[in-house]
C-alpha cells in the first residue's frame, strides 16, 4: 500500500476493514479543453505516386530511334574527344618555345576541353537515354527485414531482369557499343598522363653509383681527388663520394638523386677497436670505415661525430650511430643501422670500394616494410 497513489486497497483474505489512503478526500477538477483524438494527422500530407505520363518516344517508333541516334552520338563523340585528348597531349608543345607560359596555357585549355567534354557527354548521355527511353512508371518498395525471404528474393531479381530488359540495354545495340567503346577509352587519358611520369623506379633506390673497384674520392666539387689511407688520420672524418660520380651530368636530377644515396662518411679508428659482424671481417682497411651519410630515419645527412665513443649523430632527430659496431643505433628513432661500404686497396694504393651497398640507403620506404 502506498500513500502516493491515493487509491483505497480493499480488505486482504484475512479480512479486516477497506484502509483509505491520503488523496481519497481530494476534489478532482473536471478537464476543461477538448477531448485528444485517439490518431494525429500527419504534418505533411502523402503526395501519393505521380501518374504516368505517356512520353512521344513510346508511341512513335520513329522518334524512339531519334533518341536511340541521339544517345549512341553522344557517347560516340565522347570517345572522339578522348582521342583528341591524347592528340592534344602528344602535338601541343611546352618545352622550347619562346613562350612557355602561353603554350602550357594553350596544352591546359585543348587538355580540359577535350577530357571535360568527353566526360559530360557520357553523362549526357546517360540522363538522355533514362529520359527518353527507360520506363517513366514509379515503382513502391514497401519495407522489409533484413533477410528477405526466397519469394521476395525470387521477385526481386526478376524486377532486375525486367528493368534490364525495359532498358534496352541488351536490345539497343547501337546504344550498347557506342557506351562500351567511351567507357573503354576513358581510362586512356589517365596511362598517357601517368606514363609521362617517367620510367618506373624499379630497382633504383637499393643501388647506388657505389661497385667492384669504384675509387673513393674526396667530396670537393672544384677538386675532387682519390683518397689514400695515408690521407685519414685516427679520429678524423672525411666526406666522400664515388669516382663515378664525375660521369654524371653537370646539373639534372639524376646527378642530385645520384648524389643523395651515394654519399658516405670515411673514419679512421684503431683496428682493435672495431667489432666486425660476421663477413664484414674484411671490409676496413687499417681501421677505416665507411657508412653511408643518409640517416636511415627520415633522410638527413650525417656529420657529427665524437671519435671517442665512435659514435656518429643526426642533426635533425638525435639518431645516434656506432661506428665502430657496424654502425648499429644506440639512441633515437631510426630502426636501422648504417649501411657500411666495404673497403679495400687497388694495386696504385688508393682506397676502393669492393661492391655496392648491400642494404638499401636512406629512410625506410613500403617496399621494405
Amino acid at each position: 500500500m502506498s500513500e502516493q497513489t491515493g487509491q483505497r486497497v480493499p480488505a486482504g483474505e484475512h479480512g479486516g476493514a477497506d484502509i483509505e489512503f491520503a488523496g481519497d478526500d481530494v476534489e478532482r477538477p473536471e478537464p476543461t479543453g477538448p477531448p485528444v483524438p485517439d490518431t494525429v494527422a500527419e504534418p505533411i500530407p502523402d503526395p501519393g505516386v505521380e501518374a504516368d505520363v505517356v512520353r512521344l518516344a513510346d508511341v512513335d517508333p520513329k522518334l524512339e530511334r531519334r533518341a536511340e541516334r541521339q544517345v549512341a552520338g553522344m557517347f560516340g563523340l565522347s570517345a572522339l574527344l578522348v582521342i583528341g585528348f591524347v592528340v592534344a597531349y602528344l602535338i601541343v608543345p611546352i618545352e622550347g618555345t619562346d613562350d612557355v607560359v602561353s603554350s602550357v596555357r594553350t596544352s591546359n585549355l585543348a587538355l580540359g576541353l577535350t577530357l571535360g567534354l568527353a566526360l559530360f557527354l557520357i553523362g549526357a548521355g546517360a540522363i538522355h537515354w533514362a529520359k527518353k527511353l527507360m520506363p517513366d512508371h514509379e515503382v513502391v518498395h514497401e519495407r522489409h527485414e533484413l533477410r528477405s525471404t526466397d519469394e521476395v528474393r525470387a521477385a526481386t531479381l526478376a524486377e532486375f531482369e525486367q528493368g534490364a530488359e525495359d532498358s534496352g540495354f541488351g536490345r539497343r545495340k547501337l546504344i550498347r557499343n557506342s557506351l562500351i567503346g567511351a567507357m573503354l577509352l576513358l581510362p586512356l587519358p589517365a596511362v598517357v598522363l601517368l606514363r609521362d611520369l617517367g620510367p618506373l623506379p624499379r630497382n633504383a633506390k637499393t643501388r647506388t653509383l657505389w661497385g667492384t673497384n669504384v675509387r673513393v674520392m674526396t667530396d670537393n666539387p672544384d677538386q675532387p681527388r682519390p683518397l689514400r689511407p695515408s690521407d685519414l688520420e685516427i679520429g678524423s672524418l672525411v666526406n666522400a663520394m664515388p669516382e663515378t660520380f664525375q660521369d654524371l651530368p653537370e646539373e639534372g636530377p639524376d646527378r642530385l638523386n645520384e648524389r643523395a644515396k651515394s654519399a658516405v662518411i670515411m673514419v679512421r679508428m684503431l683496428p682493435e677497436e672495431i667489432t666486425a659482424a660476421p663477413g664484414r671481417e674484411n671490409w676496413s682497411v687499417d681501421g677505416i670505415l665507411a657508412y653511408s651519410k643518409i640517416c636511415t630515419h627520415v633522410g638527413c645527412p650525417i656529420n657529427l661525430y665524437e671519435q671517442t665513443s665512435h659514435n656518429v649523430l643526426c642533426p635533425c632527430h638525435q639518431s645516434t650511430f656506432d661506428l665502430a659496431d657496424n654502425g648499429k643505433v644506440v639512441f633515437g628513432p631510426a630502426a636501422r643501422a648504417l649501411p657500411q661500404l666495404p673497403l679495400a686497396v687497388d694495386e696504385e694504393g688508393y682506397l676502393i670500394a669492393t661492391s655496392d651497398f648491400t642494404e638499401p640507403v636512406g629512410p625506410s620506404f613500403w617496399e621494405r616494410g
